[in-house]
């Protein structure tokens, strides 16, 4: 076909482009489109922290087990892991592109659920998260000390208290964290010393635990509030202490 015929002939050109515009007018009214499209496949992570163990220990103790039961879940592509010092495990689970990110947040959390009884119990008491996230990060900016007056933890703590509860608030945003060190505290144990003493680590972890509490405070030197007369139909809790109940009368 010569391209001079679309030339010559006006009206075989018209009716051609006129049959384009319908057909990508019915094209707009009915192709799906988004604004932002979904490139990367839905991902679950799923995180936990053992204090005060290494890198190796939970490895074998924390992601192993839940490796064991979250593979083979349904419709996941594959999955990594990773495992610090710090005590913190980190697994990531990919699914096939198309999936809900929601049915797969939660065939995941069943799978981590048949795992809580295969992992120690300080990871348990903290607790085991299971969120849908991507694993790309979408910015990261970097918080300094311009006169170098405080440490490194000192900084990571402020993050921690005020930037990031109002990053998290802001909208389109999944999670934010602070990528350094928090304050904590590790305690070696002599074991001949114990050994005389007839201890064991979990006697030390209670006595921690005991002194590591967070008591509210009372309110000294302040009489006792008078009991006030209160109606018998009346019934509930007021401030006093008493039972009452809010009646609201409608006139007639």
């Amino acid at each position: 076909m010569k391209l001079d015929r679309f030339i010559n002939r006006p009206v075989l050109s018209t009716v051609i482009s006129i049959l384009i515009v319908i057909l990508g007018f019915i094209g707009l009214a009915t192709l799906p489109i988004t604004q932002y499209p979904d490139i990367a496949p839905p991902t679950v992570s799923v995180r936990a922290a053992y204090t005060g163990a290494n890198a190796q220990t939970v490895l074998n103790s924390v992601i192993a087990p839940l490796e064991d039961q979250i593979n083979g879940v349904e419709n996941m592509m594959y999955m990594t892991s990773n495992a610090s010092n710090s005590g913190s495990a980190d697994i990531s689970i990919y699914f096939k592109q198309g999936t809900d990110p929601d049915m797969a947040a939660v065939n995941v959390q069943n799978r981590v659920s048949m795992a809580q009884g295969l992992l120690p119990a300080e990871v348990t008491k903290v607790g085991v998260t299971t969120q849908k996230r991507q694993t790309s990060m979408l910015m990261i900016f970097s918080l300094y000390d311009e006169k170098d007056q405080y440490n490194i933890e000192f900084i990571e703590n402020y993050a921690n208290i005020n930037l990031i509860p109002e990053v998290k608030c802001v909208t389109g945003v999944g999670d934010a964290n602070v990528m350094g060190v928090d304050y904590s505290m590790r305690i070696w144990l002599k074991p001949d010393v114990m050994a005389q003493y007839k201890l064991i680590p979990n006697d030390v972890v209670a006595a921690l635990g005991e002194q590591n509490i967070e008591a509210a405070p009372r309110t000294a030197g302040r009489t006792r509030a008078p009991d006030l007369p209160v109606h018998p139909a009346l019934q509930g809790t007021s401030a006093t202490g008493k039972r009452v109940r809010e009646h609201r009368y409608q006139s007639p």
